[in-house]
């Protein structure tokens, strides 16, 4: 398998899929949504994404098997040795709501490792990619993480809980804490251009808790290979399925992940 060149055959169908998304947004209208649960939606957009997407994908790899978010059946991997995780629409709230933030994330995983991410970010046309040992780009340019090894010189990035709100006060916690000894938070709504954007040193860090493998598998590639290190809260290795994930630039996991864990026991 030539990883970099099917690198570039996902990064084209990521730009072609965030071509149709681009075009949508102009003219979506907000009675067009559906609710999978409670602050969790969908439209039309998400889904034939997703089947542009697959369409591309199976052309290209016809043995991968897939996990797509928009597909409950394909969210367990099965028995084949490689799998497309999908995330059509990254960022369905923004665009619904017309925040110009939302993103295309592809990753293939041989096993459960992956060695091979594309996330597109659709309003900057922003398309980061990376191979397993090959490092990251943007637009075809090598990238690289920051070199903020002080968290008080460090922009994070996080998410906020909308289904499992469970665990806020641990969450609050660790927030007021690091809205003291940073530069600050930012909450884009895009898990999978948050891990882009410290790939590329804009932020120096990312955390963020209920997640799901398509939120993360490529962009976690991405910081990986730009020179950065990814973990679960408790310090795993399983952030792919584990349902959390701490990115940092590779010098504030040290600071980053003590604090995390002081917090949320």
């Amino acid at each position: 398998m030539n990883l970099t060149q099917l690198s570039r055959e996902v990064a084209a169908a990521a730009r072609e899929v965030g071509q149709f998304i681009r075009q949508e947004s102009k003219n979506f209208s907000q009675d067009k949504v559906e609710y999978k649960g409670t602050n969790d939606l969908v439209s039309y957009v998400d889904k034939e994404a997703e089947k542009q997407v697959l369409k591309a994908l199976h052309q290209a790899l016809p043995e991968a098997g897939v996990v797509s978010e928009e597909d409950p059946e394909s969210h367990k991997l099965s028995q084949t040795k490689y799998h497309w995780i999908i995330d059509p629409l990254d960022g369905t709230t923004n665009f619904i709501h017309g925040v110009p933030i939302y993103s295309v994330s592809i990753a293939l995983l041989e096993g459960e490792t992956p060695i091979l991410g594309v996330v597109y970010e659709v309003n900057q046309d922003e398309c980061f990619s990376a191979t397993k040992g090959g490092g990251a780009f943007l637009n075809e340019r090598p990238i690289q993480t920051s070199s903020i090894a002080k968290a008080k010189q460090a922009l994070l990035a996080t998410g906020f809980p909308y289904t499992d709100f469970e665990r806020m006060d641990e969450y609050i916690a660790v927030l007021r804490h690091l809205m003291q000894h940073t530069h600050g938070l930012r909450r884009m709504g895009s898990a999978a251009v948050d891990l882009a954007y410290v790939a590329a040193g804009r932020f120096d860090a990312f955390f963020e808790y209920n997640l799901n493998a398509w939120d993360v598998a490529a962009g976690a590639l991405i910081v990986q290979e730009a020179g950065g290190e990814v973990s679960t809260f408790n310090g795993g290795q399983n952030f792919i399925f584990g349902r959390e994930i701490v990115a940092t630039n590779g010098h504030l996991m040290p600071h980053l992940l003590p604090l995390i864990q002081q917090f949320w026991v």
